[in-house]
């Protein structure tokens, strides 16, 4: 019991930290660990993991909206598309052989460890008045065609939401550093409870040995997620950038050595 407690803890913390500093998706965290350290089916920690984004994702975008570091209008757009594409994304997935899956979650977790790099070797120094010089009608074109690309790959290997949206966010879409987390987490908010209900939905239900791993996970992470959010909202955007590449790069370096090194996997 002790173990568990202490996982969902760890599993918890490092998810709440890259919600509320990087718009990081809670499932590159806390999936990884309940499958590996408490035996947990991949399908219902995938689960457990898109629950505990909900409310992390919903109080750190509540605490971006409130100190003016969100772009609602053009959030909610992007959200759309994001839903619609990620079936898209999800049915292209089928036809990709199973012995595939671990190239494209070798690339997920690469890509975080490269992005972090990006975040403090080439912090992003848009402004706010910057970012709000490009005009309506491209910003709308560009919220459109981000939200496609993010949809697809997000639904075609099964992660990297977060990631995906602050990558396009900040390099394509050229948003300021602290209004990209924050629109990342207010889409995630949505984006997770589609894909939990789902999940739990075509479970049937959610197994009694899961339900402590579920509450655990939600709480630390909620909890996490707010302090994080709360410091991230402080701090200048150069700092912000390297709390932000820190994380990415270090949960990115765990996850593979984790995958490769205690699960015993092959690279590819």
């Amino acid at each position: 019991m002790l173990f568990k407690i202490l996982i969902c803890f760890i599993a918890g913390m490092g998810a709440g930290l890259g919600t509320g500093f990087a718009g990081m998706s809670a499932a590159v965290v806390i999936s990884p660990m309940l499958i590996t350290f408490l035996g947990v089916p991949a399908y219902e920690a995938i689960g457990i993991a898109l629950a505990s984004d909900v409310l992390a994702s919903a109080v750190s975008a509540y605490t971006y909206k409130k100190n003016g570091n969100l772009d609602v209008k053009h959030g909610s757009i992007m959200m759309g598309v994001v839903l619609f594409f990620t079936l898209i994304g999800s049915l292209m997935g089928k036809v990709v052989a199973d012995n595939s899956n671990s190239l494209m979650s070798t690339i997920s977790l690469c890509s975080t460890f490269l992005l972090g790099m990006k975040f403090i070797i080439w912090p992003v120094t848009t402004t706010k008045e910057a970012m709000n010089n490009v005009s309506p009608k491209k910003r709308l074109i560009q919220s459109i065609l981000g939200g496609i690309v993010i949809g697809c790959i997000c639904g075609f290997m099964g992660a990297g939401g977060g990631m995906m949206m602050l990558l396009i966010l900040t390099i394509i879409l050229n948003y300021e550093i602290k209004c990209a987390v924050g629109t990342s987490v207010f889409i995630m908010t949505f984006t997770a409870l589609t894909g939990a209900v789902s999940h739990f939905v075509m479970n049937q239900g959610i197994p009694k040995e899961d339900i402590l791993p579920l509450i655990l996970c939600i709480l630390f992470t909620f909890g996490w997620a707010q302090v994080a959010a709360v410091i991230a909202n402080k701090v200048d955007g150069k700092v912000l950038n390297r709390i932000t590449g820190g994380i990415l790069a270090g949960l990115g370096a765990l996850m593979l050595i984790m995958r490769f090194a205690v699960q015993g996997e092959s690279l590819f």
